[in-house]
């Protein structure tokens, strides 16, 4: 693996290169993105991949790419912006993509901007929500984990993120009347460090989540969009988001192994199915070509 950074306006984009460029047997690279997840949580997904070269990188602001803009928000259309100057960077011609999360979001913003970029993206679970039918409600429930966590810091605050996303179905007055979660139930830390700038629990993250694709866009590219989903998050909200978003497509989720980190192999102490999660993505892949 080589590192390598692209210096762009707003930000010093650090990013990995698995294998050689140009590529072996004229296959396009695989790029691996998330958000607000860096390179890092892709760790054991590129190690299944060793006949592909493989992309992960830093979102702007994220991880090793430090931002010079001086902003602290995180947008879908400029970290879009960001991967058309690295794949332009890259000169291997348009790649293939699998987007995690709001990695996932910020491709359909980067299809819908350069849709000669991307031939296949695969978009797992994006967390849109615009296309749930409960929209207000999951509003209201993201104020209340980012609310959590201002009053009283990261601990607590992904102890509120955990119960709001697993949380199965629409969001009802039964969610909203549970107890603030106790962060030790979780093993999360109970002491409060100060810090208020975490990029998944405070609100700087929210114009992801907000966003709003362009179906007519996306469905006019010439790129091949699959929505993925895990099959133990099918009623969750990030699953729920998926099947919506399939469906505006005109397409049918497809099903992956495990949840919505299913592609992790201990990366943050999270550990899906990693292997069948690859064999999917590779088949997935593979039945473009």
């Amino acid at each position: 693996m080589s590192t390598h950074t692209l210096r762009i306006p707003g930000v010093d984009l650090v990013y990995d290169v698995r294998g050689p460029l140009p590529t072996a047997g004229g296959r396009p690279p695989l790029v691996l993105i998330g958000q607000p997840m860096d390179a890092s949580g892709f760790g054991t997904l590129a190690s299944h991949f060793p006949e592909r070269t493989v992309i992960t990188y830093d979102p702007r602001g994220l991880g090793r790419s430090a931002r010079t803009d001086g902003r602290t928000d995180n947008t879908p259309e400029t970290q879009a912006a960001d991967l058309h100057a690295l794949i332009a960077e890259l000169g291997a011609g348009p790649v293939e993509m699998f987007g995690s999360s709001g990695g996932a979001v910020t491709a359909f913003a980067l299809v819908t901007a350069h849709p000669g970029d991307v031939t296949t993206l695969v978009a797992h679970e994006p967390p849109l929500i615009s296309v749930v039918p409960d929209a207000p409600a999951v509003e209201r429930a993201r104020v209340g984990v980012r609310d959590v966590y201002q009053a009283k810091g990261w601990g607590a605050g992904m102890a509120a993120f955990i119960a709001m996303t697993t949380w199965q179905g629409e969001y009802t007055d039964d969610y909203f009347a549970q107890p603030v979660p106790d962060a030790a139930e979780f093993g999360m830390p109970t002491e409060d460090d100060g810090s208020r700038d975490d990029p998944l629990l405070s609100d700087r993250s929210w114009a992801v989540s907000s966003y709003e694709p362009d179906v007519e866009a996306l469905t006019a590219a010439p790129t091949r969009v699959v929505v993925a989903v895990g099959e133990e998050s099918l009623t969750a909200f990030t699953g729920r988001a998926s099947l919506a978003m399939a469906e505006l497509l005109g397409q049918q989720a497809t099903v992956f192994p495990s949840h919505h980190a299913g592609f992790m192999g201990g990366e943050f102490g999270q550990t899906g199915q990693p292997e069948a999660f690859a064999r999917k993505l590779r088949d997935v892949l593979e039945a473009t070509t």
